[in-house]
């Protein structure tokens, strides 16, 4: 029982700096233009030689 001590702040710590990642994300646009994305991805615009 003594190693929870460690393991829960150490999952806290875990959880709050991937919500932060999140946010952070959010805040620079990165979900801005989710279609656009998506379209791309299926146009065939390569030049094949």
């Amino acid at each position: 029982m003594d190693v929870l001590i460690y393991l829960v702040p150490m999952a806290l710590l875990l959880g709050l700096t991937g919500l932060a990642a999140f946010m952070w994300s959010l805040k620079n646009g990165q979900y801005d233009d989710v279609q656009g994305a998506a379209l791309r991805v299926l146009s065939d615009d390569d030049v094949r030689k």
